[in-house]
């Protein structure tokens, strides 16, 4: 975490809440957080690895085919769905913030 957040215990405390309560999305749609954790005097976020590329990476190709443009909004929605129910909004959506693992599962990262 950047000293903007660890040298001001307000902003720290509620990224750790926040860190927290995304922690505990669980959906294979959106990407895992295994949890905040300290090593030498740093702090930082431990998140699931996704192999695969980003959204964004994908489109740079081209359009997607319309049934994977279907599939793949489905998934992300399925993953929004969830986090709304626990009161969880993303605040970044966008293509880079999507990505589609080798298996064609999408998980959707950085919930900001």
């Amino acid at each position: 975490l950047p000293p903007a957040f660890t040298d001001d215990p307000e902003r720290l405390a509620r990224f750790e809440r926040e860190a927290k309560v995304l922690a505990s999305l669980n959906h294979p749609n959106i990407a895992a957080i295994h949890g905040l954790h300290e090593a030498d005097g740093v702090r930082f976020l431990a998140l699931e690895l996704v192999d695969g590329e980003d959204l964004a990476q994908r489109l740079m190709r081209g359009p997607l085919p319309v049934e994977e443009a279907v599939e793949r909004t489905l998934q992300i929605a399925q993953a929004l769905e969830m986090a709304h129910e626990q009161g969880v909004i993303h605040r970044d959506l966008k293509p880079a913030n999507v990505k589609v693992a080798s298996d064609g599962t999408v998980k959707v990262l950085d919930f900001g």
